[in-house]
C-alpha cells in the first residue's frame, strides 16, 4: 500500500472525470493524500463519479475515505466546482504548513477542533462533521498480544503501554488521562503502527472501522482491534481551509453550506455509519467515560 509512487495519480475531480496526465488548468487544485488513504478511496469510487454516490457501504470505507467523499459532496452541493488534482504521499504535519501559508486550499482530512484553533486566523474552519461525544476510538495490537486484547476496565490499562503524537492535541491529552503504564511519543503514524505490530508497544488508537474481524493490515504490518472496549476523544472534528488561498473563501462558504444541507438529509451520519466508524454504544465499555472531558488548547 504505502509504496513509492513513480507519477501523479489522479483520481475522479469533482467533475467525475479522471485523467491520466498532470494538469495546466488554473481550476484544477493540487491537494495531498495520505498514500494509504488515497489507495483505499480509489478502491471504494473504482472509476464511479463520487458525487453521485449514496451507498457507501464498502470494505475500503473508513473514516478518512469518508472524510474525502464527504467534503467533495458538499463543496459540489454549495457550488464550488474546481477539479483537485490528489497527489500521494506522507503528509501528516507538511499540510498544517501549507494551509498556513496558502499553498494548499484545504485538508480532505478533517481536524479535531484543539488542533484547528491552533491555527488562529490563518484558517477557516467548517461546521462540525463529527460532533463533540461522537468519536470513539479503537484500540489495535498485535494480534498476538493476548494481554492487551483482553483489556476490559479502565483500571487494566496500568499494565499496557500506547503510542501517539502530541501533533495530534486530543488523542494525546485524552491519552495522557488515562492510567497507563508509559505514553510514548512517536509523530509518524505508520512507525507508531510498526511499533504496535513488533509488539515494541501495546497499542494504538484508530477510528472504528467496518472490517467485521476488527483486524487491520497494511503490507507487512498486522493489528488486531481490542474487542468490546472503546475511548471516547472529546472533541469534534472539521475541515480547514486556507484563509491565504485565492479560493479560499468561496470554498468555505460553499463547504458550510454543503455540509449544512447534508446534516439536515441525515447524510452525514450514514456516510460515517456506511464507514463503520459510528458505531452501537450498547454493547461497548467506553473505558473513559468516568474522565473524558472536553479538551481545548491551553
Amino acid at each position: 500500500m504505502l509504496r513509492a509512487l513513480c507519477c501523479w495519480l489522479w483520481l475522479i475531480g469533482l467533475n467525475g472525470v479522471a485523467t491520466a496526465a498532470p494538469a495546466t488548468d488554473s481550476n484544477v487544485i493540487p491537494v495531498y493524500i495520505r498514500d494509504d488513504v488515497l489507495e483505499d478511496y480509489e478502491k471504494f469510487v473504482a472509476g464511479r463519479d463520487v458525487l453521485t454516490i449514496t451507498n457507501f457501504q464498502n470494505v475500503n470505507m473508513r473514516r478518512d475515505v469518508a472524510d474525502m467523499v464527504l467534503l467533495q459532496q458538499a463543496l459540489a452541493i454549495g457550488g464550488f466546482h474546481q477539479r483537485f488534482q490528489y497527489m500521494p504521499g506522507k503528509f501528516n504535519f507538511r499540510n498544517t504548513k501549507m494551509l498556513e501559508t496558502g499553498d494548499l486550499l484545504l485538508s480532505f482530512d478533517s481536524y479535531w477542533l484543539s488542533d484547528a484553533q491552533l491555527l488562529g486566523p490563518k484558517v477557516f474552519v467548517s461546521e462540525p462533521v463529527i460532533r463533540r461525544g461522537e468519536y470513539l476510538a479503537a484500540l489495535y495490537t498485535s494480534p498476538n498480544n493476548t494481554a492487551a486484547l483482553a483489556i476490559r476496565s479502565f483500571s487494566d490499562l496500568a499494565k499496557f503501554t500506547a503510542v501517539s503524537t502530541p501533533k495530534w492535541l486530543t488523542d494525546w491529552r485524552t491519552l495522557e488521562k488515562l492510567p497507563l503504564k508509559q505514553l510514548i511519543r512517536e509523530d509518524e503514524w505508520l512507525s507508531q503502527a510498526r511499533m504496535v505490530h513488533m509488539q515494541w508497544v501495546d497499542f494504538m488508537l484508530m477510528p472504528f472501522s467496518n472490517t467485521k474481524d476488527g483486524s487491520y493490515q497494511l503490507e507487512q504490518i498486522r493489528m488486531q482491534r481490542v474487542p468490546g472496549v472503546a475511548i471516547l476523544l472529546d472533541d469534534s472534528r472539521h475541515f480547514v481551509v486556507s484563509r491565504a488561498h485565492p479560493h479560499g473563501q468561496a470554498a468555505f462558504a460553499a463547504l458550510n453550506k454543503g455540509l449544512k444541507e447534508l446534516r439536515a438529509q441525515g447524510r452525514i451520519e450514514q456516510l460515517y455509519k456506511d464507514a463503520g466508524f459510528l458505531v452501537d454504544t450498547s454493547s461497548l465499555i467506553i473505558l473513559n467515560a468516568e474522565v473524558a472531558s472536553p479538551l481545548q488548547p491551553k
